[in-house]
């Protein structure tokens, strides 16, 4: 793993590796294969109490920072794993957290901390509207103690794998909004028990157990929606800030992993005689990767920092996301040229790290839209869309 600047973190960063030795290449290739869930890791974390770090104390969790929540992230990418198969138990935190209420939180929280309960599913993205959030199309109507759910979401990942969803529905019709972002509503769906809930899986290149969702009538008990009527797209808005924060703690991580296999590689390969690390056409791309990924790192510790003191976060979380997607990706880039053919073989870990921090330059927001935040929200140009 290439190294990264001091924080106050390292006990946690231990912890995480120590348990990431338990699941090497060898267990993360077998469910790439067969495009299996990691059931034993994300148990593992559970037991730890990694997936709780978010949640208060009063309800059994670790009620620790967004910043140690980077740490734990950072550090299973940088072991060679992959945190996406449970990361949104902690960005979804953040909406319940904020804006639950008490019953809500006494009822849920203690369950998720304790592994009974997997919150996993964020139901935000449609296939008509992308990341046009504002033009989604599922509607949750009210009929009596109960709201009634139909439309369809897709990239729902980990739906096969959660008790919990977390559903952005339209409550009011757009052309009866005062406000763009009004009349979107925001849920807490109880998949166990949901009827009119159908779930179908994406296979895609790589294994993110991904999945889209079509609600057919499917009520909902109005004790379940999150804060007021017609608040969603404002209560979720935080939550995508935790989740660029953490997707980029988690690019971060995979560009040491990078790092540290080309680096190894490079001092031990030898062509010609002498180990290719000596060639500056080998070392120069490692040493622009490391600093990529150091400047990465340093944003994303600002972003968290922003987010942990109370305050907007919204430019720095996409900043920082774009540059560890950016950094990751050419630090992956970097890693197989260096290892030639064999970054290509599935027995070097290379190629399957390759395809997952791929995802990270279109998922959970492109970088196309990231530069158009910047541009309109930072730099006060026009709006592009």
């Amino acid at each position: 793993m290439a190294d990264v600047p001091h924080d106050d973190h390292t006990a946690i960063r231990e912890s995480v590796r120590a348990l990431c030795a338990d699941f090497p290449g060898e267990y993360w290739r077998a469910l790439d294969r067969e495009r299996g869930y990691p059931v034993e890791f994300v148990a593992a974390l559970t037991k730890a109490g990694f997936l709780a770090a978010l949640i208060p104390e009063q309800y059994g969790g670790s009620e620790l920072p967004l910043a140690a929540a980077t740490a734990i992230m950072e550090e299973i990418h940088a072991s060679g794993g992959n945190g996406a198969a449970c990361h949104a138990q902690m960005y979804t935190m953040g909406t319940l957290l904020r804006h639950g209420s008490t019953a809500q939180k006494e009822r849920y929280l203690p369950a998720i901390a304790k592994g009974e309960l997997r919150l996993q599913a964020f139901g935000v993205t449609e296939p008509t509207s992308g990341t046009d959030t504002l033009n989604l199309r599922t509607t949750a109507v009210r009929d009596g103690d109960d709201y009634v759910v139909n439309g369809q979401k897709i990239w729902t990942s980990r739906a096969e794998h959660s008790d919990l969803m977390l559903l952005l529905a339209r409550t009011t019709p757009r052309e009866q909004v005062a406000k763009r972002t009004g009349g979107l509503s925001v849920f807490l769906v109880d998949m166990r028990t949901a009827k009119g809930l159908t779930i179908r899986p994406i296979r895609t290149m790589m294994n993110h157990a991904t999945t889209e969702v079509f609600f057919d009538a499917m009520r909902v008990p109005a004790e379940n929606l999150i804060g007021s009527e017609g608040e969603g797209f404002r209560y979720i808005l935080s939550g995508m800030n935790v989740e660029r924060i953490l997707i980029a703690s988690e690019c971060t991580g995979d560009a040491r992993w990078f790092i540290g296999k080309a680096t190894a590689y490079a001092r031990e390969r030898n062509v010609f005689g002498r180990p290719i690390g000596r060639n500056q056409g080998v070392q120069f791309p490692i040493a622009r990767a490391y600093a990529q990924m150091r400047t990465a790192a340093l944003m994303v510790r600002e972003a968290a920092a922003l987010y942990d003191a109370g305050r907007d976060c919204a430019a720095e979380a996409n900043m920082a996301k774009l540059a560890a997607a950016d950094a990751s990706w050419a630090a992956a880039e970097m890693c197989v040229q260096t290892h030639g053919g064999f970054g290509f073989a599935e027995e070097f870990d290379i190629e399957r790290k390759f395809r997952e921090t791929r995802l990270y330059q279109v998922a959970p927001i492109s970088t196309n839209l990231i530069l158009s935040y910047l541009a309109e929200h930072v730099l006060d140009l026009p709006r592009s869309y």
